[in-house]
């Protein structure tokens, strides 16, 4: 929905501290969409996990007033939920987020008052859980069947990797180009099982 995308530039714009209005903007586009909730999460490889996951379940989350906002790191989250929480926008917050940064997100959401913080926690990241979920030989056959093989190959050439377990290696191979992560974010989803779905993944969407 092209109105969504717009309320979700214009928040970006707001977080940066762009010059301007883009608060008053944000604002009045929450209204007249309306946004009812916006999930916060770290790049775009996890919205296009997420909006996989939503289209094979018949849902069209911008439709239903939901913003899936990526923030460009954990790190942004405190700037986020400052201006979209309680004390800003007054909109719903959730999120997904790795492990190692569920600090971030439970003291930016402490922070801003919000009275019942719910957000859902990946025990590395979303690619390991979803590599975990679809087991090591399936995620290589998706890996052919993308056409990345040779790459995967040159990849576990390294001598870096060859310590690796397999998991891992796969793990590392989806961040090593610009743009595979958030290939392989849809890609991982829609090849997986229904009841194979990652807890995390599948809480937020269910909390939604």
């Amino acid at each position: 929905m092209a109105d969504m995308e717009s309320f979700r530039k214009t928040v970006t714009a707001w977080a940066a501290g762009e010059p301007g209005e883009p608060g008053g903007a944000a604002r009045e586009l929450a209204a007249r969409l309306p946004v009812r909730a916006v999930v916060l999460l770290e790049g775009l490889s996890d919205v296009a996990a997420l909006d996989a996951l939503a289209a094979a379940r018949g849902r069209d989350l911008a439709a239903e007033g939901i913003c899936v906002l990526p923030m460009g790191g954990a790190m942004s989250v405190r700037r986020f939920v400052r201006l979209l929480g309680p004390a800003g926008l007054g909109l719903r917050l959730t999120g997904l987020c790795d492990e190692g940064e569920r600090g971030y997100y439970a003291r930016a959401f402490a922070e801003a008052g919000v009275a019942r913080p719910e957000f859902f926690v990946c025990a590395a990241d979303l690619e390991d859980e979803l590599i975990r979920a679809l087991g090591v030989d399936r995620v290589r056959e998706l890996v052919h069947a993308e056409g990345d093989v040779r790459a995967l190959r040159t990849f576990l050439n390294q001598p870096a990797q060859r310590e690796r377990g397999a998991q891992q290696q796969l793990r590392r191979f989806l961040g090593t180009k610009k743009g595979r992560k958030i290939r392989y974010g849809r890609v991982l989803v829609e090849a997986l099982e229904p009841g194979r779905v990652p807890a995390p993944l599948d809480g937020l969407l269910a909390a939604l």
